[in-house]
């Protein structure tokens, strides 16, 4: 039995959400986005929440797994999601003009990545930037594309960084002793 479709998700203000048959739209400030609801998952649209409602038991799982996209998409339409990703290693860059991100990972070419409608990146320097979406299937997609070019490695700590994501060094491998 599913514990989180029984909590109301909370629409703020400025926000507007619409209903179609099980295609749920929300409107904000920070964009729009619709939602195709599981059809054995009901819901009920009140005056500032929305009370997600099943059937059988074994619907539950769906419910809590709707009620929590629901609400993944009232905070992108109200607040947005950002994703801070960190180059580190001797001569990475990032370079970002308009949709076009150019990543210098120690290639022999840079690498050319597009960033779909929807995505907005920011700068900071030469080694860390921002994504931004109200979107955050979409932006978590995005940066695990980008972060699969030079993942983190465990040995000199060089790799693409997502949210000052930590990993654990490890000690170099020793010769056997003879």
């Amino acid at each position: 039995m599913s514990r989180i479709a029984k909590d109301p998700v909370k629409i703020p203000s400025g926000v507007q959400v619409a209903c179609e048959g099980n295609n749920i739209s929300f409107k904000g400030p920070k964009g729009e986005l619709s939602l195709q609801v599981h059809p054995d998952v009901k819901f009920d649209i009140g005056e500032n929440s929305i009370q997600v409602k099943w059937e059988r038991d074994e619907d539950s799982a769906m419910a809590g797994t709707m009620r929590a996209l629901i609400s993944n998409n009232v905070i992108g339409v109200s607040e947005g999601y950002t994703k801070n990703i960190k180059l580190n290693g001797v001569g990475y860059r990032a370079n970002i003009q308009g949709k076009k991100l150019s990543l210098t990972l120690g290639f022999s070419h840079p690498v050319e990545y597009v960033l779909p409608d929807g995505i907005e990146a920011k700068s900071e320097n030469q080694t860390e930037f921002n994504l931004t979406s109200n979107n955050k299937q979409l932006l978590g997609q995005i940066c695990a594309e980008i972060r699969a070019y030079r993942p983190p490695e465990p040995y000199k700590g060089k790799g693409i960084f997502i949210d000052n994501e930590h990993v654990v060094r490890k000690e170099r491998k020793k010769a056997a002793a003879g």
